[in-house]
């Protein structure tokens, strides 16, 4: 599956628009990573830990996002983009979406 964040290919062309794909994911903050992260916040510098849950997070929505696409029958997204909401206190909502697109 091709996938880009711009809304052409180059050297290729778009034969067919599909529609629109989306993967989500819901991850939620652990008790004992809280205590890392906060120990952390009184040193300073990047938080591992939170970086870790949150790539895991953006993988997880892409891969839903490609099968999705793949289960309409695309070969290709378009204008993907990554998009992030918190939905309590301790839980995120990473979504990825694009344009589902056929390629010559």
């Amino acid at each position: 599956m091709f996938v880009t964040t711009s809304e052409t290919v180059a050297g290729r062309t778009i034969t067919q628009t599909i529609g629109i794909v989306r993967g989500n994911t819901i991850r939620a903050r652990h008790v004992g990573t809280d205590l890392i992260a906060g120990l952390r916040n009184l040193v300073g510098g990047e938080v591992g830990e939170y970086t870790k849950l949150m790539a895991e997070a953006r993988e997880q929505a892409y891969d839903r996002m490609v099968a999705n696409a793949r289960m309409m029958g695309a070969d290709g997204i378009i204008a993907m983009r990554f998009s992030t909401s918190a939905i309590s206190q301790g839980a995120a909502e990473i979504l990825a979406y694009g344009t589902a697109v056929k390629l010559e």
